[in-house]
């Protein structure tokens, strides 16, 4: 079974919300990724997204651009993404880690290339933003290989469209908010419950995350309500930019996190009562 499958079945039957942090793969600091993974994890995070910095990023605010940008001048490709995938394995054979970002660095390392050696190092699926789902047979060497894809779908998405998302959906369905970038500011949570509500109707096993737009332990907990994980990313990759040397990268990563774990728990038994 894939890790991210095992780890939802995990959280459905604690009755728990998944916490699912993303950081930039090599933000602040290369030196210091494998460490921040670990310590995420020891800050209740239950599936790790790992950004593969890219040079344009549409669907990333200035925040994470931002990381990006960092990122490529010190060199950070997808060969040293895996290398640190491979690393933190050595310590973790169980959170799930799922790749988020763009089709061109995947092209140019080989599609069945990346997707041997994704899956040696220890990944569990990819988010491609700018592959669409018609041209999923693309990246047919990745499924193959048996990583999960890992579907966007928004409030703009039709209702056809969206049955077609789930039809092929695997690992779980990243609901967006809103239509527009990471790192806005302006959830508006009923009509993201009516909308969870209405794909979890269609698809009752398929888990849905819900990001872009949570900021914080309220708006986590906000969601815990209704989605089967929480996304959080621009917020913490913010709190992460400024972070010198590998305390201080790990310990800005637990004080950020571990109130969002505890505000979800909070949230997931006041909803199990």
């Amino acid at each position: 079974m894939n890790r991210i499958d095992r780890r939802f079945a995990e959280l459905k039957a604690a009755g728990r919300t998944g916490l699912i942090p993303f950081i930039t793969a090599g933000d602040p600091s290369p030196e210091h990724v494998v460490a921040l993974m670990h310590a995420l994890v020891e800050a209740g995070a239950d599936v790790i997204e790992l950004g593969v910095p890219f040079s344009d990023p549409m669907a990333d605010g200035p925040v994470i651009q931002h990381a990006s940008e960092r990122a490529l001048a010190k060199g950070v490709g997808l060969a040293r993404i895996l290398g640190w995938v491979g690393e933190f394995r050595r310590r973790d054979a169980n959170t799930p880690v799922v790749l988020m970002g763009y089709l061109n660095p995947i092209e140019i390392h080989g599609y069945a290339e990346f997707a041997d050696e994704a899956v040696a190092a220890g990944v569990d699926g990819v988010l491609l933003v700018d592959c669409p789902l018609e041209e999923s047979a693309t990246i047919k060497p990745l499924a193959d290989a048996g990583l999960h894809r890992i579907f966007l779908a928004a409030p703009t998405t039709h209702d056809a469209r969206l049955a077609a998302l789930i039809r092929e959906a695997s690992g779980f369905l990243y609901y967006v908010s809103f239509a527009g970038v990471t790192g806005a500011n302006r959830l508006d949570l009923a009509p993201v419950r009516a909308r969870v509500a209405a794909i979890k109707t269609l698809a009752p096993a398929l888990p849905v995350a819900v990001g872009f737009g949570v900021r914080d332990a309220a708006s986590a907990a906000a969601i815990a309500g209704f989605a089967d994980a929480v996304v959080i990313g621009s917020a913490l990759v913010e709190q992460l930019a400024n972070s010198a040397g590998a305390s201080a990268v790990t310990d800005a990563a637990r004080a950020f996190l571990a109130p969002i774990r505890k505000a979800l728990d909070a949230g997931s038994a006041k909803n199990a009562a």
